[in-house]
């Protein structure tokens, strides 16, 4: 029996905050016009991957773009608040240069990715990771020999490829968090395995329907 589970991991579509470059944390904003056609590429792109069950924050950002996939499948669509983003207290709605005008001290303890530094009413790091890794390895230990689509946030998918590849979240971050990006991983008896991340192909509008098969045979 195949002892590992294929995620499907995804960042959610473009938000007007995104675009304006504000910290949205916790937020519930919606998609923009961009953010949606981008939900509704990844489910043209990947409406025929063999998912089983298709899990998604429910903040509105990464619910929207769960739901046009889910239109694509016959996989149940499940929230789960654990896989919302990082809570940033009083950072949200705000830019960086904002917050390093308002809270110098406290955005400079943020920029040196102090582990157990939150903003005034938000999370830690080092929190925020315990609790988005510990959903997914739920999430992953429910489906083992199947597949499962995650839709989420920039920081979750962070904590992810951090988990995977044995990194710290004081490591300042070199990977790409780009939205509606989608990245492939397994997960087995030794953790979390990256096989392919931050994956855009499917937003060109260029690109053919001929992808790539996404789960190939090992």
């Amino acid at each position: 029996m195949k002892r590992t589970t294929e995620i499907l991991a995804l960042r959610h579509g473009e938000t007007q905050w995104n675009a304006e470059g504000r910290y949205q944390g916790q937020a519930d904003i919606e998609l923009n016009g961009a953010g949606l056609a981008q939900a509704r590429r990844i489910a043209a792109a990947f409406a025929a991957a063999p998912i089983d069950a298709i899990y998604t924050s429910d903040l509105a950002r990464a619910y929207q773009t769960a739901v046009e996939l889910a239109q694509a499948h016959t996989a149940p669509l499940v929230t789960v608040a654990d896989l919302r983003e990082q809570h940033y207290g009083v950072f949200q709605g705000l830019t960086s240069n904002d917050i390093a005008q308002r809270w110098p001290e406290a955005f400079a303890r943020w920029r040196r990715r102090e582990t157990d530094f939150g903003p005034e009413g938000g999370e830690t790091r080092n929190a925020f990771s315990r609790r988005c890794i510990g959903a997914l390895e739920q999430l992953a230990r429910a489906h083992v020999g199947g597949t499962i689509a995650v839709v989420c946030h920039g920081g979750v998918l962070d904590c992810l490829y951090r988990e995977a590849s044995g990194l710290g979240m004081d490591v300042r971050r070199t990977w790409a968090l780009e939205n509606a990006a989608v990245s492939r991983l397994q997960h087995g008896p030794e953790g979390f395995r990256i096989i392919d991340w931050g994956n855009t192909a499917h937003l060109d509008r260029r690109a053919t329907d001929d992808l790539p098969d996404l789960f190939p045979a090992p």
